[in-house]
């Protein structure tokens, strides 16, 4: 074999282990993607069964029975949280406050569910108050090891 051949050869083997060098990294690439997708997947429904479970509860301590027209008779900014109850027993929206719970799914273990319930401005969602309204915003974060940033839902309740 002439010295020319020897070099083209060399130089086949050279840019087929480059393509297969490529190739592995695609591979590895798509893999990490797909495993990624299905941890934000499940942080997002288990954000969306926090909010959903939230959902069927009663505005207030207050309106379980009997719903009222003086936001000043709901449960006041600093009294926010369970009354008591303990999960899953929790009758209104605000028992949830502060409320965090490690969850463990089949591709990925340890998510961590925190709620927290606030009073908010009626024409201006965004803007919390410190004292009773009609309005109460719940945020739902869920965050994960595996996971770079939390993923946070939020809802707002309205009395009205």
């Amino acid at each position: 074999m002439s010295s020319n051949q020897s070099l083209f050869s060399l130089g086949a083997l050279l840019i087929f282990s480059l393509i297969t060098l490529r190739f592995n990294s695609s591979v590895l690439e798509s893999s990490r993607v797909e495993i990624e997708n299905k941890v934000y997947l499940t942080a997002f429904s288990l954000g969306d069964d926090m909010i959903e479970e939230i959902k069927q509860k009663a505005f207030d301590e207050t309106t379980v029975d009997f719903p009222t027209t003086d936001p000043s008779t709901l449960t006041p900014v600093n009294s926010l949280g369970d009354e008591g109850e303990t999960y899953p027993n929790y009758n209104d929206i605000d028992d949830y406050d502060k409320y965090d719970k490690t969850i463990s799914a089949p591709h990925a273990e340890n998510y961590h569910v925190l709620c927290s319930v606030f009073y908010v401005d009626g024409n201006n969602p965004d803007q919390q108050v410190y004292t009773q309204t009609f309005y109460k915003k719940v945020n739902v974060a869920v965050s994960s090891p595996y996971m770079q940033n939390p993923v946070v839902m939020t809802f707002i309740f309205t009395l009205k």
